[in-house]
């Protein structure tokens, strides 16, 4: 996924016609390894585990691998900083959360699974969207209300979508995509399609009652779905410890068997739900608890400062931060150069900066789309002013 890949050549002088160029010395540098070989690597933790075994600490990956963690993870960042930007510019209105620090869940579950698999998530959906192969021009152009947005300009920041990778959004009602993952689940069973869905929802969500009726039918159904809950600690302002009496979230399902991951790490996330989807098309389901955090405010509007200090939060960068984990796993096993590593962020700062100005040529929708996908067209519905009197418009 590296795509561009950054080559240390060292210059030969020109050939004599008379004498033969001898060998330099050191040999040309490798570069950045493109190697496939598989490399053991443990997880930062042990898993914790309710009414199962967990996984095995041990996690498989290569240099390949690695170096795509690194870039898409880095995109990720670089893209959630320049939408805080874009927000305070006022080009993004309306809400808008923000995912950095996050990034190892979207992208260590997308490592463990196929497209044919659904992903369906709450608002904090960007780079879930990026993580399922979305496209950066269309993010951007949805955040900002553009024609060529992945949902038509329409959806905005908490309502990305991407059909065609199963990826089926973006949710703003706290805790009501878990249902419909659920029944997405329910469908896949029904049909023996033979793939899952990963039902993802905060902590600030865990003590809806949907969750836990949608859980009962799905245990009753052994439904192959993972609910995954990104517990970051806080719903919106308040410390996860003042809103549930029982903050260990994957025990919560009691008859549902549940994981405790380090969700800073990218490949225990990969190591967690790889084992989740194995066992949820044998089982049912199973509860996964990524413990993770977010570097900004719940929303734009949330400095993020008020019920935490700075001081953890720059904790939290400096001994968990999932890039910079890979970056030092990169430079340990020798698979790119730190100045590589840069080169290759800068090159992302670019694509991202050419991704905002292309959408922003882009155009708003027409007002006419305030009306597609509301309503069954040429049903004859008719619009009304507030005096009730005077027709509008006439539906299309």
């Amino acid at each position: 996924m590296a795509a561009a890949i950054l080559r240390r050549l060292t210059p030969t002088p020109a050939a004599s016609p008379r004498v033969a160029p001898r060998p330099l010395l050191p040999p040309l540098a490798r570069g950045v390894s493109d190697s496939t070989d598989a490399i053991t690597v443990e997880t930062s933790l042990p898993f914790m585990s309710h009414n199962v075994d967990p996984p095995s600490r041990s996690a498989t990956t290569s240099a390949r691998e690695l170096l795509s963690f690194f870039r898409d993870m880095a995109l990720m960042r670089r893209a959630e900083i320049s939408a805080d930007s874009l927000y305070k510019a006022k080009l993004i209105r309306g809400f808008c959360h923000l995912y950095d620090g996050q990034e190892a869940v979207a992208v260590g579950m997308e490592a463990a699974i196929t497209r044919a698999d659904a992903i369906i998530t709450a608002y904090r959906d960007h780079c879930a969207y990026l993580a399922r192969g979305g496209d950066l021009v269309a993010a951007f152009a949805e955040l900002m209300g553009r024609r060529d947005g992945c949902s038509r300009g329409k959806g905005g920041s908490m309502h990305f979508y991407k059909r065609d990778a199963n990826f089926f959004g973006g949710h703003g009602i706290v805790g009501a995509q878990v249902p419909l993952g659920c029944g997405i689940a329910f469908a896949q069973r029904y049909r023996k399609e033979g793939t899952v869905t990963f039902d993802l929802y905060g902590d600030g969500a865990a003590n809806q009652g949907q969750l836990f009726e949608a859980l009962n039918m799905a245990a009753l159904w052994k439904l192959p779905v993972i609910l995954v809950c990104e517990n970051n600690h806080y719903g919106m302002g308040t410390a996860e410890w003042r809103a549930s009496k029982s903050p260990a979230y994957y025990k919560r399902g009691d008859y549902v068997p549940g994981l405790k991951v380090d969700g800073m790490d990218v490949l225990a996330v990969k190591q967690a739900c790889k084992f989740a989807k194995d066992h949820v098309l044998e089982n049912g389901p199973i509860i996964l608890e990524m413990d993770t955090y977010r570097y900004h405010g719940h929303s734009m509007s949330d400095p993020g400062s008020t019920y935490r200090t700075r001081d953890e939060i720059a904790g939290i960068r400096q001994e968990r931060d999932p890039i910079e984990r890979v970056r030092k796993l990169i430079l340990a096993h020798d698979f790119a150069t730190a100045q590589e590593l840069k080169d290759m962020e800068k090159e992302i700062r670019k694509q991202v900066d050419a991704a905002i100005a292309k959408a922003k040529e882009n155009p708003m929708p027409d007002p006419s789309e305030l009306f597609t996908n509301v309503y069954v067209n040429d049903c004859g519905l008719e619009s009304f002013g507030v005096d009730r009197k005077v027709v509008r418009t006439v539906l299309p």
